[in-house]
């Protein structure tokens, strides 16, 4: 099944370029070229907010900062804050060029953006008239990812990590070990690592040492008898944590496995989404979108330029499931901050001349534990 497809009174017109899931609720964030931005309430099935960017420019990406603040990223080069309660739209800064990316840091209460001008900017939402520091990086930027203190940067066939307290250089820098660019990165929760989706079809995937660890383990896997399922939390951070999960972890019996580190995948490993065909000729079809389950280690996600979604479990290094094709390709993904819906974005995305310009759509998907990413290792100790 594709999932409950939302309905909007007033359909979206243009191509969808971002959806994400609220970081506390089902209140769904979506950008569009039609210059507006929506916010979706999943649970009610009712349209919140819809505001048309100042400029009319298209908008190209979209993020929260909170419940009640985002962020856009425009056409125009512009990035915008948008109150969500009361509608209030305020310009944060601009770009010489389009702005690609917007991304929000919870750590270092910092917006961070990249374009086609080469930068990558940022701004201190802490202050009341933040200033924007940038950095030129040489190249166009399509794709960042945040994670803790870390910024990911793709840039061409390369990935630079940056430390948001300091990007003055990068800390890291992966030499380019693939012959096509990058069409998006996203960073692996509770550790250091990410995963690339290549213009050709490939999925590369690098997960080293988790984010901070300690002498007991760091991260760990909780087994809840009487929940369906698995929760791997950080201990230090269960305050963060949704309203479910708190429930799950004051309200029933843990046995706690310290998990030391996040699946060890060894040196940066490459695979391909689509299967060769009969003639063992390659479906170079782009990977639009990767996402990992927020509280699943080593699972993910992937939707490509012709509408397929399919889910992947890092450890054992295999398919764990693929749903029906999608009327359009898969523009982008989100889950909720439970890992329990996926929102799917069906839409051209202006890449390939063959694409349907059907009306775009989003899917809401409901996550069986058949294909969450549950290996037949924890299954055995449930």
């Amino acid at each position: 099944m594709k999932g409950a497809c939302l309905n909007f009174e007033n359909p979206i017109e243009d191509a969808v370029s971002r959806i994400r899931f609220a970081p506390q609720s089902n209140n769904l964030l979506i950008s569009s070229w039609d210059s507006n931005l929506r916010l979706y309430d999943v649970d009610s099935s009712l349209l919140r907010l819809e505001a048309p960017a100042p400029s009319q420019a298209a908008l190209l990406d979209c993020c929260f900062q909170s419940e009640s603040v985002a962020f856009t990223a425009a056409s125009d080069g512009s990035i915008t804050r948008y109150d969500l309660h009361s509608g209030t739209i305020d310009a944060i800064g601009n770009h010489q060029d389009m702005a690609t990316c917007v991304g929000y840091s919870i750590e270092t209460c910092q917006v961070i953006s990249a374009g086609l001008d080469k930068k990558v900017m940022s701004w201190d939402m802490r202050l009341a008239n933040p200033l924007a520091l940038f950095r030129n990086l040489g190249a166009e930027i399509d794709s960042i990812s945040i994670s803790g203190f870390d910024l990911m940067v793709a840039v061409g066939a390369a990935v630079n990590i940056y430390d948001l307290r300091n990007y003055e250089r990068a800390v890291d820098f992966k030499e380019p070990s693939m012959d096509v660019g990058i069409s998006c990165v996203a960073s692996v929760p509770h550790t250091r690592g990410y995963a690339i989706g290549l213009i050709d079809g490939r999925v590369a995937l690098e997960i080293s040492n988790p984010l901070n660890s300690n002498s007991t383990g760091g991260i760990f896997v909780f087994l809840c008898p009487t929940a369906r399922g698995l929760s791997r939390v950080d201990p230090q951070n269960v305050e963060e944590f949704s309203f479910y999960v708190l429930k799950i972890l004051t309200k029933t019996k843990l046995n706690a496995i310290p998990h030391s580190h996040h699946p060890s995948l060894g040196p940066r490993y490459t695979f391909r989404c689509r299967p060769t065909t009969k003639d063992g000729t390659a479906h170079l079809v782009s990977v639009n979108d990767i996402v990992f389950n927020p509280l699943i280690g080593g699972a993910f996600v992937t939707g490509d330029n012709e509408g397929y979604v399919t889910v992947w479990d890092a450890k054992s290094k295999r398919r764990l499931h693929e749903f029906p094709r999608y009327p359009n390709s898969v523009a982008s993904l989100s889950y909720n901050h439970v890992g329990q819906l996926l929102a799917v974005g069906s839409s051209y995305t202006y890449q390939d001349a063959n694409e349907t310009e059907v009306s775009p759509q989003i899917f809401i998907q409901k996550m069986e534990d058949s294909y969450v990413g549950f290996s037949s290792e924890v299954s055995n100790r449930k």
